[in-house]
């Protein structure tokens, strides 16, 4: 097990009073994603603190038209953190920042750290019947720094956990409604930072759905500023996969699992993807952690379970650069990349297994989430 594990914070009230709980039980946390982001918009997109502060504002109508109280978790957050809100804004729109750079640039700015590797086992695939749902979200170092277990008590949707960087609103996660939400980074030609709606508030309204369609709606319903992959299931047993481009519905491209199972990492893989995939380029390990994931997983369908989700979450094949990504020394220290944090969901037990860190090494801890998730 790792020697200390990551924080739990469990927030409840109005919109504003959940984040500024969480800016204050969290404060350390939040100021060190801003002071740490500050150094990546200055390596990777050649931008001052300022400069980020007044492109993220441009975001605010669109997430205010979209869901105000969004706006009000985020002011209740920098209150709590004794920041600016223009502070947590930014490192909310920090996908929109680096990456429309990186779309822009992609030749000049060569290799970045690679993202994350999802995967949904359908009850058909798994040993017990159950929907489990994984992923394992690599990043830049600073963020084992940052790393909180985010347990939101609210009265406008269901009550939700997400594993999410302190100041950002959420990342993956599931809730009480049975929605499991996984995601992986993509850049493709058409990222821009074109003010819309942001990535992680995109994720934070997909922890608000109520079934899988309500969810696959909200993606539909709404302008995107930048492109990802959504992983989403639900403890019925149902799963899609969403390739979205920044843009509206109409780059949306849509897959559903076969055989029970679907994995995805940073490219695209839709045979319909209509445009020049700037995350391979830059992230080209993408392709090996998908097909080290499911060679293994694969053989095993039928026999799946958290135990062997969780070994194929440890593969290290492509080393440093495997599913369990581990820094390259070869690279400059504000380079190199790790897993951050590791996580396998019952979606129908309610349970989670996290790995704070490399799961090769720290190991995987179980939390009970029946009772908060089963209201």
């Amino acid at each position: 097990m790792a020697a200390e594990t990551y924080p739990h914070v469990r927030v409840h009230g109005s919109p504003r009073e959940r984040g500024r709980q969480y800016g204050q039980l969290t404060r350390s946390r939040v100021r060190r994603s801003v002071e740490a982001y500050a150094g990546v918009f200055r390596r990777w997109a050649d931008l001052d603190w300022g400069e980020v502060r007044t492109l993220a504002e441009a975001y605010v109508p669109a997430i205010e038209a979209h869901e105000p109280r969004y706006l009000e978790e985020l002011g209740g957050i920098a209150e709590g953190a004794g920041l600016d809100f223009r502070d947590v804004l930014a490192i909310n729109v920090r996908t929109e920042v680096m990456f429309s750079a990186k779309a822009r640039a992609a030749e000049a700015l060569g290799r970045v750290p690679g993202e994350c590797t999802s995967l949904v086992v359908l009850p058909s695939a798994s040993a017990a019947g159950h929907t489990l749902a994984a992923q394992n979200w690599d990043w830049l170092a600073h963020a084992r720094e940052t790393v909180v277990v985010l347990e939101v008590e609210q009265d406008e949707g269901p009550h939700f956990v997400t594993l999410v960087e302190a100041g950002l609103l959420a990342k993956f996660g599931m809730n009480a409604a049975g929605v499991g939400v996984l995601t992986n980074t993509l850049v493709c030609e058409h990222d821009r930072g074109e003010p819309s709606i942001p990535y992680h508030v995109v994720l934070r309204s997909l922890l608000d759905a109520t079934s899988i369609t309500d969810a696959l709606s909200r993606l539909q319903a709404i302008t995107r500023a930048s492109s990802a992959n959504y992983l989403l299931a639900h403890r019925d047993g149902l799963a899609v996969d969403v390739e979205a481009m920044a843009g509206d519905f109409a780059r949306l491209l849509i897959e559903q699992p076969r055989d029970g199972l679907v994995a995805h990492t940073n490219h695209y893989l839709s045979p319909r993807f209509p445009a020049r995939d700037v995350g391979l380029w830059v992230m080209p390990d993408s392709l090996f952690r998908l097909q080290s994931t499911l060679e293994y997983l694969r053989p095993r369908l039928g026999r799946l379970e958290p135990e062997s989700i969780q070994r194929a979450l440890s593969l290290h094949a492509n080393h440093p650069e495997g599913v369990c990504t581990h820094p390259d020394e070869s690279l400059d220290a504000g380079e190199q990349g790790a897993t951050v944090v590791s996580a396998i969901m019952d979606l129908d037990d309610r349970l989670m297994w996290i790995a704070d860190g490399n799961p090769c090494t720290t190991g995987y801890r179980l939390v009970d989430y029946s009772a908060f998730l089963g209201r």
